[in-house]
């Protein structure tokens, strides 16, 4: 008869056994997380860094599998000083690797969605669940116009900013601009808008709310993506409170990034909701390449009903995407959340 000490030890194993084979699965399944919009992830040195709004404060989660992210290693890396003018309605964080420093970028207002801006965070060790924070301020052009959604992103060894924004002062529509930065925090020299509301499926944007106008044409959410030198800017279009919330894209078309006659943008969306996969209001994604660089992955939101909204019920979701004869990225349409996908390919 084996004895207590013997026993445990075996049950020990067991469990260790278990709990090595789970956390080695090789499938997942959609949504990455429970609730979780804007979703955003960066890739360095055998990790993911993921963010997404959180409302209040900001947020890091760690991982070498983006499907591990409901038991991820996360950290709170900022809580806004109470009646500042960024300490409400922290919006679309993304977390950037850029001249050896980390930056985290997000809007925030006072309470008041007129007032929103872009901050910036900077952060100098080596893991940026570690060391300090430090606020380097808001990041605008000249014009101090709203701003939210704003993404950084080097080409041709120039950094620029993108970001939606308004043409005034009131909410009427929102439009992608672009500008140069100096340095990761601040912009150099004017805004230019390149993206502006203009078919059909960009114009869901009912409201019914007395405190907002009857309407909004949305373009939001910019993001770039570089493949075999061809430049895309994939946005978020309508208005994410409609279940008609899609993904255009842009395409650069000419020389100059600030000049939106360099872009020629795509006639129907890139991805959008799938009734019949149960996916609805898909957008405001980013991108990221598999740990061993050989597939190209999209990451987004979505609601898994009909009319549930901008609320907490969005959440993060991930599929591999593929790319079209002539360059340009084929996202398909969003998996089902109950569908069976084979993890991110790893390093051998």
């Amino acid at each position: 008869m084996k004895k207590p000490a013997v026993i445990f030890k075996i049950l020990l194993t067991c469990l260790l056994m278990f709990v090595l084979q789970v956390s080695m699965a090789q499938t997942f399944k959609n949504p990455l997380l429970p609730s979780g919009a804007d979703p955003w992830s960066i890739y360095k040195d055998g990790y993911y860094y993921y963010t997404h709004s959180m409302q209040n404060k900001l947020v890091i989660w760690k991982t070498k599998n983006l499907a591990d992210l409901k038991s991820a290693e996360q950290k709170t890396i900022f809580v806004p000083t109470a009646n500042t003018a960024y300490a409400k309605e922290l919006w679309a964080p993304e977390i950037h690797f850029i001249n050896q420093k980390w930056y985290v970028y997000f809007a925030a207002d006072n309470g008041e969605n007129k007032n929103h801006r872009m901050y910036v965070l900077e952060n100098t060790s080596d893991d940026p669940l570690t060391g300090s924070w430090e606020l380097k301020g808001k990041v605008g052009d000249a014009t101090n116009k709203w701003a939210i959604d704003g993404s950084v992103f080097t080409y041709q060894n120039q950094l620029y900013m993108v970001w939606a924004g308004w043409e005034g002062d009131i909410n009427q529509k929102q439009e992608i601009f672009i500008a140069k930065m100096k340095n990761p925090w601040t912009i150099d020299g004017k805004r230019h808008k390149i993206s502006t509301p203009q078919f059909e499926w960009e114009k869901h944007g009912d409201l019914n709310d007395p405190g907002n106008p009857p309407h909004v044409d949305v373009n939001e959410g910019p993001q770039i993506l570089i493949h075999d030198h061809k430049v895309f800017l994939i946005y978020s279009a309508s208005g994410c409170w409609t279940d008609f919330y899609a993904l255009g894209m842009l395409t650069l078309k000419g020389k100059d990034l600030l000049n939106a006659a360099s872009w020629e943008k795509s006639k129907q969306p890139v991805f959008k909701q799938s009734a019949e996969n149960g996916v609805y209001a898909p957008g405001h994604n980013s991108f990221f390449k598999s740990p061993d660089g050989k597939e190209d992955w999209i990451l987004y939101h979505a609601n898994s009903a009909p009319g549930q909204g901008c609320g907490g019920q969005r959440s993060p979701r991930a599929q591999k995407f593929t790319w079209n004869p002539d360059g340009s990225p084929n996202f398909g349409i969003p998996v089902r959340s109950d569908q069976e996908l084979a993890i991110p390919s790893q390093n051998k």
